[in-house]
């Protein structure tokens, strides 16, 4: 009967480590690198937001034709094509990957 107890006690012991030992494996984000990823993602947001207002006002839009990802096509003064991704980046284009937007449906 001793033995029988003495058998299960370790077995709880070993379960018992072995869930705190499985918790333990767990990385959390400290608070600076979760304000780092929101900053980051503020600043993008930010430059795309700038860049495509200087884009709206400064260089023609190409009408009835889209970017690889979707987005608006832009014609500098050099008549070189560009779009601006998520960062805020001016990604200039060839003419074959210049896209025809479809039109919309009523």
């Amino acid at each position: 009967m001793r033995k029988q107890i003495l058998v299960a006690g370790l077995a709880l012991v070993c379960f018992t480590a072995f869930a705190f030992n499985a918790s333990a494996q767990e990385k959390k984000e400290s608070v600076g690198q979760t304000i780092s990823k929101t900053a980051k993602k503020v600043g993008n947001k930010t430059a795309e937001v700038a860049v495509k207002g200087t884009a709206k006002v400064a260089d023609q839009t190409y009408k009835g034709k889209m970017a690889p990802d979707g987005s608006d096509v832009y014609i500098n003064g050099k008549n070189k094509k560009y779009y601006i991704n998520k960062k805020g980046a001016k990604i200039y284009l060839k003419e074959s990957q210049i896209k025809t937007r479809p039109e919309k449906k009523n």
